[in-house]
């Protein structure tokens, strides 16, 4: 059966499968065989892998339970690609996966195209009754293959800038940054509604932690029209913002010491003699590693690959806090914001945990979000890296305050002034 034999609900979840993991594909083609198999730190995993554990989503809890007759490819994959799913059984250790160098790249290809010839074969064959048992699954393998592509690009990054080469992701040059001044944009708080309304007309996909939506009470506060800059944050480093205890959270401070953090995790300091990025004055003493290789600082672009304790420290060093996430999510309609999904994930004040009424997937799925809500902070927005159209202002991101290797960064916030003293 062709896809235009389908009915069109099948058919769009099907063409959208197809796109999606084109997509993955495209994304790691630049990496060589040997990149894709290796694991810079436990945290991070291969390229490979993740290629292979988005396939065993699909076939773990859509091609085993429901196409009758599916043969795997390999049983032993079952072990090798479960990431944490405990009710579906044991799994190869996390901070290992850089050891499986077999199966090959081409293997896991194989892998791939096996999925993928049944899940066609699983949407073009099962009756409306399997389907409406099925399709959410689908669409959550979609948006989880998404999750997986940023991962593959940032653990990527990570593994790129271990080597002495910093060689470059992306050949094309990167976007100029493009800002203006930052205002403070004024919100009068009160009773607001946040989080996704699956039943609203057209509410659209959303992940189990986005709702229930429910009401909150929000004080007036000030956010910040765009995101921190990179000569902003550099201004903080020049004035001793790594050096000065006072402006750090204990953990962050204690991590700063046993870490010997003195800039975001990517910036590189030319005064130490790096070949790559030797200064010709004060303002390109720092050069930073990203998608497009090493390249001197752009005073005016996002600064990334913060951790939230490098956020908090900035943020109080400016006079200002980081917004909690239901502020961010109330402020995202603001007339004026900008820069909500496509530059960096914003750090907020918020810890990681359930939304009134919240209730987990049912199934295996019902793991995805829910247990891991103890000892995170919400993220929100997107970055240069997410999928364009996998975001929305009601995403909820979630790392633990040291995270530092995603594209992270922040947007300030204040108690609202007076009306009188209020100024951009």
């Amino acid at each position: 059966m062709s896809d235009h034999d389908l009915p069109p609900a099948r058919r769009d979840l099907a063409r959208r499968y197809e796109a999606v993991r084109r997509h993955t594909l495209t994304l790691a083609e630049p990496l060589s065989a040997e990149d894709q198999a290796a694991q810079s730190m436990p945290d991070a995993s291969p390229a490979k892998w993740h290629q292979a554990h988005t396939s065993w989503f699909f076939e773990a809890l859509l091609l085993r339970p429901h196409l009758p007759g599916y043969q795997p490819l390999d049983d032993s994959y079952h072990y090798l690609f479960n990431s944490y799913y405990e009710g579906l059984g044991p799994r190869h250790p996390r901070p290992q996966r850089g050891l499986l160098t077999r199966p090959s790249l081409d293997q896991v290809r194989a892998y791939r195209q096996h999925v993928d010839l049944h899940i066609r074969q699983l949407i073009a064959r099962c009756d409306d009754t399997r389907w409406a048992a099925i399709a959410p699954t689908l669409e959550l393998g979609l948006h989880h293959e998404q999750q997986h592509q940023e991962l593959l690009l940032t653990d990527a990054l990570h593994l790129l800038s271990c080597h002495p080469w910093r060689p470059a992701l992306l050949d094309s040059p990167p976007p100029p940054a493009t800002t203006g001044a930052s205002a403070w944009l004024r919100h009068e708080g009160g009773l607001v509604e946040i989080g996704h309304d699956a039943q609203a007309p057209g509410a659209g996909f959303a992940f189990d932690n986005e709702g229930p939506r429910h009401r909150v009470w929000l004080e007036p506060f000030e956010i910040a029209s765009r995101l921190v800059t990179c000569g902003e944050f550099q201004r903080f480093i020049d004035d001793g913002g790594y050096r000065e205890p006072r402006w750090w959270l204990s953990d962050g401070w204690a991590t700063v010491q046993a870490q010997g953090w003195r800039a975001p995790l990517y910036w590189v300091d030319a005064g130490d003699g790096d070949d790559g990025a030797r200064a010709s004055d004060a303002t390109s003493r720092w050069a930073v590693f990203g998608l497009h290789g090493l390249r001197p600082l752009d005073p005016v672009a996002p600064v990334m690959q913060l951790s939230f304790y490098e956020a908090a420290a900035y943020a109080e060093w400016a006079g200002a806090r980081l917004p909690s996430e239901q502020e961010w999510e109330a402020a995202s309609a603001l007339p004026g914001i900008a820069q909500l999904h496509d530059q960096a994930w914003q750090w907020t004040r918020s810890a990681y945990h359930p939304y009134p009424g919240f209730q987990p997937l049912e199934g295996a799925a019902s793991e995805y979000n829910g247990k891991f809500m103890v000892g995170q902070l919400v993220l929100r927005g997107g970055s240069v890296a997410t999928p364009p159209g996998h975001t929305r202002p009601t995403y909820r991101n979630f790392f633990p305050p040291a995270a530092r290797w995603q594209f992270t960064g922040l947007r300030l916030a204040r108690d609202a002034r007076p009306r009188a003293e209020t100024h951009a």
